[in-house]
């Protein structure tokens, strides 16, 4: 073999053997993403939901799965009678109905939701239902309550007394201000991911206080209220249903954190959409919460006043998030 030949296989073969190498690696690290295991579970919730984000983080701890623990959480608002936002004892509407959205996204991209439901408490469950035993993805009213009861689900009274004296009191002037109150909470939106880095969440709620009948907001649109992306990671709303709708609010934060953005630009970027297109923010609130792979977390709002649960290592811990406007 000629020198020149000897010298250009040579060549070859080493860049061949370090490209080999280098996939050998590629592969390995894509196995180890696919397989990851014994991350630390970490849930995250919108307002201060001790209790509801302790059963999720508890249950992730206990080895849970994300999609789980989520349902699991919601639930502690849904059933909690002093939320008037959420679940059984949430305001009725216009008329004086209780009407219930939610929806639910597991770690493979698939979800579920139900808009305009009476008579059941745990609409996120429900959700979970259709997503898994349907052919749909959103059932509505009538529809998604039939569904209910032919899967076991209990009728129950959701309207209480509290809140129909509440709405009794309200009919005397009949005003209408569909204005986010830090005081009275809102929808609970929670992200959770798993010992094997699984992400999934939930976003369950009765809407707006005196609604017109028949309004849906954000909270049962999926990419609107909740996106995951196991990819990536997963963001959940909270707020003026309408202002979010508007930029596909959850689903933006996720295709940000894609483009490498932390969790908290994401939250603060999204925010700053429905600012700028917006004269009159000092009359609503939107506030986002946002998880990505490396269990990293993030919010924003426009109105301070609103926190976010993060449990990650057994501690439960309320954060309080930046705001737009000041105090």
């Amino acid at each position: 073999m000629k020198r020149r030949e000897f010298i250009i296989k040579s060549a070859q073969g080493g860049v061949a053997l370090t490209l080999g190498t280098t996939l050998l690696s590629c592969l390995d690290t894509d196995k180890k993403t696919i397989t990851m295991k014994n991350v630390s579970p970490i849930s995250i919730c919108t307002w201060g939901f001790i209790d509801a984000n302790a059963t999720a983080g508890k249950a992730l701890d206990g080895g849970m799965t994300a999609l789980d623990a989520a349902i699991k959480g919601v639930a502690v608002e849904e059933e909690n009678l002093k939320n008037t936002t959420v679940g059984k004892g949430g305001a009725p509407d216009r008329e004086g109905n209780v009407t219930l959205d939610a929806c639910v996204m597991d770690s493979s991209g698939d979800c579920g939701a139900v808009v305009c439901v009476e008579n059941i408490t745990n609409v996120a469950a429900l959700a979970r239902v259709v997503m898994e035993e349907t052919p749909h993805v959103m059932l509505a009213g009538k529809g998604a309550e039939e569904l209910a009861y032919k899967k076991g689900f209990k009728a129950e009274k959701l309207l209480t007394d509290s809140s129909e004296n509440a709405y009794r009191e309200w009919l005397k002037t009949s005003e209408y201000k569909p204005i986010i109150n830090i005081e009275n909470h809102d929808t609970i939106g929670m992200l959770c991911m798993d010992g094997n880095g699984d992400i999934a969440g939930a976003c369950t709620t009765s809407g707006l206080s005196y609604k017109m009948k028949g309004r849906v907001g954000d909270s049962p649109i999926i990419g609107s209220g909740l996106f995951i992306d196991n990819e990536i990671g997963g963001a959940a709303a909270t707020g003026m249903g309408e202002e979010i709708m508007k930029t596909v609010g959850s689903f933006l934060i996720v295709e940000l954190m894609r483009q490498g953005k932390s969790p908290q630009e994401a939250c603060e970027e999204a925010v700053q959409r429905i600012v700028a297109k917006n004269n009159n923010i000092e009359n609503f609130q939107v506030a986002y919460i946002a998880l990505n792979k490396k269990g990293e977390t993030g919010s924003f709002c426009i109105h301070p006043g609103f926190a976010m649960m993060e449990y990650k290592n057994g501690i439960n811990n309320r954060i309080e998030s930046k705001a737009v406007l000041k105090s």
